[in-house]
């Protein structure tokens, strides 16, 4: 079986956990976590990465940074993971959802201002598959309402838009660092803060609501509660692993980039007859090739198809069921406007395998299988 995804292995990771053990500094903030702190900040140009538990932690802090409460509106696509919306339903918000883009799956940047009122509080962009929203027309929106911008950027991590880092041109950006991203610590994230003031708070909610950072760099002489908060700082030890992805970041890059153009060139004459569409990259936009998808005519023919790969062992996944269709979403936010993209689309798209290390043998195969079940 071609697996669907296997987790980023460098080799530096054993060995950079056993110093991490051997250092008796295993809960966080250790060598290891600080060096993927400068890292991040170092190419996002942020002013503060924290490192989370998960993107989702990272993004329920974003929440409360941006003092979400009740009654509040939060505007978001549909087409996303739950995680989006949760970090600010927790908080007691509404999510107001409009419809995607059909060439990118992203939100319809045209859509979001007939969503705000005045209990909006936020724009949330997701760049789905690492490819950017239109990030200058979600600023300027935001900018006139005077709404903040948090970027669920999970799949982005060296993605660009007009040069800039994604997660790095809102007013909050949100990482994940999971096993089925293109650099893992198992279960991670980071949270980018792009203004200095809200740095010291940043930490304070990171550390369960206390000012321990500050007593550990020798700040204070003691530490105690001052701010809400949880436990959202992770382990050393998946520092100590994502640290070893971190050092070769460009080398992993490369690695998928080429997997994925061998995807898209050796698809591109499916494309060309009609059969199947292949991703779109807008212009201004550098991508990370985080996952390779195809769209399929209809849900029926997604479903034959990843029967008839898996049944020649390829195993290939479909993605998000549009939270505007959920029970949940139905109780705590609403589509605003026509879902004419979110759930036609989605129901046609088909993720193929793609990973670190994945052999273009493998690619060749899964090519020349979707071209069987199309020409045969």
């Amino acid at each position: 079986m071609i697996n669907f995804n296997e987790p980023p292995y460098i080799g530096k990771e054993t060995k950079y956990i056993e110093e991490a053990v051997r250092s008796k500094k295993i809960s966080g903030d250790g060598y290891y976590t600080k060096k993927c702190s400068s890292w991040l900040e170092k190419y996002t140009g942020t002013e503060k990465a924290l490192l989370t538990t998960s993107c989702t932690h990272a993004t329920e802090m974003a929440a409360i940074l941006a003092d979400i409460q009740s009654g509040d509106e939060v505007i978001m696509p549909s087409y996303t993971f739950v995680s989006t919306a949760n970090a600010f339903i927790l908080r007691g918000a509404r999510v107001k959802f409009v419809d995607i883009r059909p060439d990118t799956m992203n939100i319809d940047e045209n859509l979001i201002e007939g969503a705000i009122s005045e209990h909006t509080k936020a724009i949330v962009p997701v760049h789905y598959a690492g490819v950017a929203c239109e990030m200058d027309t979600i600023c300027n929106l935001a900018k006139k309402y005077g709404l903040y911008v948090i970027e669920d950027a999970a799949q982005a991590v060296k993605s660009t838009y007009k040069g800039k880092p994604l997660g790095s041109i809102g007013d909050y950006g949100c990482y994940s660092f999971h096993e089925t991203k293109n650099y893992s610590m198992g279960e991670g994230g980071a949270l980018l803060v792009k203004h200095k003031k809200i740095a010291e708070r940043a930490e304070i909610i990171r550390e369960k609501g206390t000012d321990r950072s500050k007593f550990f760099r020798g700040q204070i002489d003691k530490y105690t509660w001052v701010d809400i908060g949880s436990s959202y700082l992770p382990s050393e030890l998946n520092a100590a692993y994502l640290w070893a992805q971190l050092e070769v970041s460009d080398d992993i890059c490369s690695n998928r980039m080429k997997s994925w153009n061998y995807y898209y060139q050796g698809l591109k004459e499916l494309e060309e007859r009609k059969f199947i569409e292949l991703p779109v990259i807008p212009v201004d936009c550098t991508h990370n090739a985080h996952m390779f998808y195809i769209k399929t005519r209809d849900i029926e023919e997604r479903k034959e198809l990843i029967h008839y790969l898996r049944q020649r062992k390829i195993n290939s996944v479909f993605h998000y069921i549009p939270l505007h269709t959920s029970p949940a979403g139905k109780k705590f936010g609403e589509f605003v406007g026509e879902d004419r993209y979110t759930t036609k689309e989605s129901e046609r798209l088909l993720r193929l395998p793609m990973y670190y290390g994945l052999e273009i043998d493998n690619i060749d195969y899964i090519i020349k299988t979707i071209e069987k079940f199309y020409l045969l």
